[in-house]
């Protein structure tokens, strides 16, 4: 009986592997952990957050992003890839490649049955020590459900559930709004 030792990276390490990889992983402590693959309801819901608040913040201080860039928590050393990023003002990046972003406005995930609690739990914890981060969504696939949480100025957060196909979410820190009926477009729920 063999046993294999781990191999641990630095962050240098691990961002120089990143980036000739094929496909990604999340970093933490010196450890990899490879993503699956989103089912075609987590893409479609991915998607037309996307498309919504790219169409808002046109002409807007603000840049939305797709679950290909990088985030990394500077107080935790997490790496990981929100399915959407807003970043309002200007963006910082890690280094020159300009792939890592450092200081989100609004991150959003959207669930699945492997990543809710790791999502709501372990992961929250990481983004909640960003200190631009301002507000979290995370998005159920099986239902209509979008869970809201809004810093507050003593950095507790405040969290509004909204489950109904006819509501629309106002975003307290990016001048947005999200429609159920979109970001439920295509998905039956």
């Amino acid at each position: 009986m063999s046993s294999q030792l781990k191999t641990y990276l630095t962050p240098e390490e691990y961002l120089a592997i990143e980036r000739r990889a094929e496909y990604r992983s999340e970093y933490f402590n010196g450890e990899t952990f490879a993503m699956v693959g989103a089912s075609r309801r987590h893409n479609l819901i991915a998607g037309n957050i996307f498309g919504e608040l790219r169409q808002q913040l046109k002409g807007r201080p603000c840049e939305v992003y797709t679950n290909d860039m990088r985030v990394r928590i500077p107080a935790t050393g997490l790496y990981t890839y929100p399915d959407v990023v807003v970043v309002c003002g200007e963006p910082e990046f890690e280094d020159e490649y300009i792939d890592t972003l450092l200081n989100p406005t609004l991150i959003v995930e959207v669930l699945s049955g492997s990543t809710a609690a790791y999502d709501r739990g372990q992961k929250f914890g990481h983004y909640r020590s960003i200190e631009s981060l301002t507000e979290y969504l995370l998005v159920a696939q099986d239902e209509c459900r979008i869970e809201q949480f809004v810093k507050q100025s003593d950095r507790q957060w405040r969290v509004t559930d909204t489950c109904s196909l006819e509501s629309t979410i106002e975003l307290a820190f990016v001048p947005c709004t999200l429609q159920l009926k979109e970001v439920y477009d295509k998905v039956s729920v």
